[in-house]
C-alpha cells in the first residue's frame, strides 16, 4: 500500500496512524533496495534517508573509496528521483551549474535570449567534491538551498520538487580546495561522515563488487511518493519534552548559553554556534528519525542521536579549544550530557 492518494492529508489520529504505518512499508522496501547496492554503512544510509525524508540537504565527509558517489546514484534510482551530478572543480563556473541564457535569432531576424537550464534543474543534485570549486561557484547553491528557485537575469526559475543537495568533500586533501563559507554550511541539513566498513562488510564488498555481475539499484517508490512522505513527516507530533531537548540543547552550544539546567562548561571553549535553523532542523530530523524506525512521535533519545551531525558543521571552536586539542565531537557529548 501506498502512502500517495487522492484523499486529504490525514487530519485525525487513526489516519496519521495508518499512513504512517505504510510509509514505513515503502521506507522499509527502500532500504532494503539500497542494501542490495551498498553494503554496511547502515548508519550513513539511515542518517541520508532522514535527511531526505526531512526534505534537507546533506554534507558526506570521507575518504576516496567509500561509496559515496554511488550511494547518492543509488538513491536517484531506489526513490525514482531525476538525479543529475555535478563534479566540482577549481575552474568551474555558476553558469555551469545555473545554465544561462543564449542569444537566438528567428527567421525574421528578431533577436531575444532564451535561458538553457543548467544540471541544478533535478530533483537530487550530487555535488561531487564540493570544496574544489571557488567561494564564488559555491555560492551559486546558496539561494537553491534554501529558496528553491534561482534566479538569472532578474528572472526567477523554480526548481523541481523535492529538490536536495547531496555533496560530497574529501577531509583529507587540502591542496586546491576552498573552505566552504558558514553561510553554505548552514545549508545543510545534517554533516555526516562516513566511516570505513567493517570486516564483514568489506568481506562482501570483495566478492560482490569483483566478480562477472555486480549488483544495480532498483526502483523501489514510485515518482512522488517521496514527496508525500516528506508531507508526514511534518505532521508527526513532537511531544514538549522532546521541544524543550532540542530548545536547551540548540541554546546551550552557544558561547553566551545559559540554560535551564546550567551552563556547561563546555560553554567557554566556543567561538561561535547554531542560530535557529540548527533548531528548526533537529525538529525535523527527529520526526524523520521516528518515521524511520516505525514510531508515531519522537523522543528524546532522537535529540541526542542527531545532535552531533545537525550541529557539528554549524559551530567553530575558539582558538584556545583548538590549541587543547578539543574536538567539536567532544564538545558536543558534553553539551549531550546535561539532558542525557
Amino acid at each position: 500500500m501506498s502512502v500517495i492518494s487522492n484523499s486529504p492529508e490525514p487530519t485525525s489520529d487513526k489516519e496519521i496512524i495508518a499512513a504512517v504505518e505504510s510509509a514505513v512499508e515503502d521506507i522499509a522496501a527502500a532500504k532494503s533496495a539500497i542494501g542490495e547496492v551498498i553494503y554496511g554503512q547502515t548508519e550513513v544510509v539511515e542518517r541520508v534517508l532522514i535527511t531526505l525524508l526531512a526534505g534537507g540537504h546533506a554534507l558526506l565527509i570521507g575518504v576516496p573509496g567509500l561509496a559515496k558517489t554511488k550511494l547518492v546514484e543509488t538513491l536517484g534510482t531506489v526513490l525514482a528521483l531525476d538525479a543529475n551530478r555535478i563534479q566540482f572543480t577549481p575552474d568551474l563556473m555558476p553558469s555551469d551549474i545555473l545554465g544561462s541564457e543564449v542569444l537566438e535569432e528567428d527567421k525574421n531576424k528578431k533577436r531575444s535570449f532564451r535561458f538553457i537550464k543548467g544540471p541544478i534543474f533535478a530533483q537530487l543534485l550530487m555535488a561531487d567534491e564540493i570544496n574544489r570549486a571557488s567561494p564564488r561557484t559555491q555560492s551559486a547553491l546558496l539561494q537553491a538551498m534554501q529558496e528553491y528557485h534561482i534566479t538569472i537575469a532578474g528572472e526567477r526559475h523554480d526548481l523541481p520538487a523535492p529538490f536536495h543537495v547531496l555533496a560530497t568533500q574529501n577531509p583529507l586533501e587540502q591542496e586546491g580546495t576552498y573552505p566552504l563559507p558558514e553561510a553554505q554550511l548552514d545549508r545543510f541539513l545534517m554533516q555526516i561522515d562516513v566511516p570505513y566498513p567493517d570486516i564483514d562488510a568489506e568481506r562482501r564488498i570483495l566478492f560482490e563488487t569483483t566478480g562477472n555481475s555486480e549488483a544495480t539499484a532498483r526502483a523501489a517508490l514510485k515518482p512522488g511518493e517521496l514527496r508525500s512522505l516528506q508531507q508526514l513527516v511534518r505532521r508527526i507530533p513532537v511531544g514538549e519534552s522532546v521541544v524543550d531537548a532540542i530548545l536547551g540543547l540548540v541554546r546551550s552550544a552557544r558561547p553566551d548559553a545559559q540554560s535551564e539546567k546550567g551552563a556547561s562548561d563546555a560553554t567557554r571553549h566556543i567561538a561561535w554556534g547554531p542560530g535557529p535553523r540548527a533548531s528548526q532542523a533537529l525538529m525535523l530530523t527527529v520526526r524523520a528519525r521516528a518515521l524511520l524506525d516505525g514510531r508515531l512521535a519522537p523522543s528524546v533519545d532522537d535529540v541526542m542521536a542527531l545532535a552531533e551531525p545537525v550541529l557539528q558543521h554549524r559551530m567553530a571552536l575558539n582558538f584556545a579549544a583548538r590549541a587543547e586539542g578539543i574536538s567539536i565531537r567532544e564538545v558536543i557529548f558534553d553539551l549531550k550530557s546535561k539532558w542525557m
